[in-house]
């Protein structure tokens, strides 16, 4: 039950991220797109260049804010994904790891954003 709650919690998330991306210029690709190294939450296109971004959603900060989630494993697995992405849409050119972490319930309107462009985990 509480693992279905948070599939809920991160489906939300999602869709709002993808609305708050497309509000900021964004051009929404693909979601949810799965690869044989992990689901690629959203890839959308700004200015031109490929975003893939993971998206976290926290309805508190009690353990801690949404962003601080992504673990250096996480991080590789993003990075695999996307590179198999490109690969198999034959896609050159830059692209990028994004993560836009929301704190709230998903749904209301005191959902806070924050887009964290081209992240790198030490």
């Amino acid at each position: 039950m509480k693992n279905r709650y948070r599939q809920n919690i991160g489906k939300c998330g999602e869709a709002a991220a993808g609305q708050y991306l497309s509000g900021q210029g964004c051009s929404i690709l693909e979601m949810n797109q799965r690869t044989p190294e992990g689901e690629i939450d959203l890839i959308v296109e700004l200015a031109g260049e490929l975003r893939f971004v993971e998206v976290k959603t926290r309805t508190s900060t009690q353990y801690g804010n949404p962003e601080e989630s992504i673990t250096r494993s996480k991080f590789d697995h993003m990075t695999r994904a996307a590179e198999w992405y490109t690969m198999e849409h034959n896609l050159t050119g830059t692209w990028h790891l994004d993560v836009i972490a929301i704190k709230g319930k998903p749904g209301s309107e005191e959902m806070d954003f924050e887009w964290f462009k081209d992240v790198e985990v030490e």
